[in-house]
């Protein structure tokens, strides 16, 4: 029973010491050949540099446009509660922050013409005209104003249907189909949203107008 005390002393010593021993090889101690335990526990995302965040160029363009190019982003109407949108050169056109959009379609026109057919009918040669669908782009057309938008580059203008998603960039004087359209049917089977398909979305460079001296 005297021993009882000495042992202890002794048992309290030994695990002061283990424990001292222990933390010193898993804290990587001075002297220590182990690597440290929180390298373990560590997220290889800690341990590299954040990666900067991606330059974003004119109208939200990953890459800038060449020179004697015009940048631009287009994203039609969701169904009938989102309004499309028009960017170029950096510069809203049309949104529905800045309250200049509505249903059916939405057109800018880049040049100097202030004034569905009394709009199109006086464009000056080279205007590009920019179009975004909001809830119903065709009712309302007709085959003149198809024949106008196809004469203006569109491959799809004579095919638009209710409530079809369209976004489309033409120009007065083009002689061949434009490169920038997009067009998605409204289809029950595929539609993205109740009685609407899916929001379309459109960016990229267009060349100037190359004006003779």
């Amino acid at each position: 029973m005297r021993l009882a005390g000495p042992l202890r002393i002794v048992a309290l010593v030994v695990t002061v010491g283990l424990t001292w021993i222990v933390g010193s090889i898993l804290l990587g101690g001075p002297g220590s050949g182990f690597p440290r335990i929180q390298q373990f526990f560590n997220s290889p995302e800690s341990s590299v540099t954040a990666e900067p965040r991606a330059r974003k160029y004119k109208c939200g363009l990953p890459q800038p446009c060449p020179e004697e190019h015009l940048a631009f982003r287009m994203v039609s109407g969701a169904a009938n509660v989102i309004g499309p949108k028009i960017c170029l050169e950096d510069k809203m056109l049309m949104s529905s922050v800045k309250d200049n959009v509505g249903r059916g379609l939405n057109i800018a026109l880049v040049n100097d013409v202030n004034d569905l057919l009394k709009f199109i009918r006086p464009l000056h040669e080279g205007t590009l005209v920019f179009v975004a669908s909001y809830d119903d782009p065709a009712t309302k057309m007709n085959e003149e104003t198809r024949k106008l938008f196809s004469e203006l580059g569109s491959r799809n203008a004579k095919e638009l249907a209710f409530r079809d998603s369209w976004v489309f960039v033409g120009a007065k004087g083009v002689q061949n189909n434009s490169p920038f359209e997009q067009h998605v049917k409204n289809s029950k089977h595929t539609n993205k949203y109740e009685g609407w398909p899916e929001a379309l979305e459109m960016e990229g460079c267009i060349p100037r107008r190359s004006v003779a001296s």
